[in-house]
């Protein structure tokens, strides 16, 4: 007879439930708000990588409506849904991107 079994199983399944918690589900909650803070910090003049991989600088931001315009050079812009903004660049990115070409 096993004595203390269901003690063990139960500290077996709290370990578990932690190495989940760390590994999985913080991380994700914390990716989830910095994305969060990142779309609700945009405003125009930031230089923005999409999810799409074009590269451009905001130049009208929309607060009701979730879009925002982007120019890709100068005489091409785009709207684009706020939720496809992945990252913002350094300014300038786009500008030393022009000069490697």
């Amino acid at each position: 007879m096993q004595q203390g079994g269901g003690l063990e199983m139960i500290i077996l399944l709290v370990v578990f439930g932690l190495i989940f918690y760390f590994f999985v589900i913080r991380p994700q909650s914390k990716r989830q708000k910095e994305q969060r803070d990142l779309l609700s910090n945009l405003a125009k003049g930031d230089e923005i990588m999409t999810n799409g991989g074009l590269i451009g600088k905001i130049t009208k931001v929309s607060n009701d409506n979730e879009n925002i315009i982007i120019a890709l050079n100068d005489s091409t812009e785009v709207m684009i849904s706020r939720n496809f903004v992945v990252a913002t660049l350094q300014k300038g990115t786009m500008k030393a991107l022009r000069d490697q070409q």
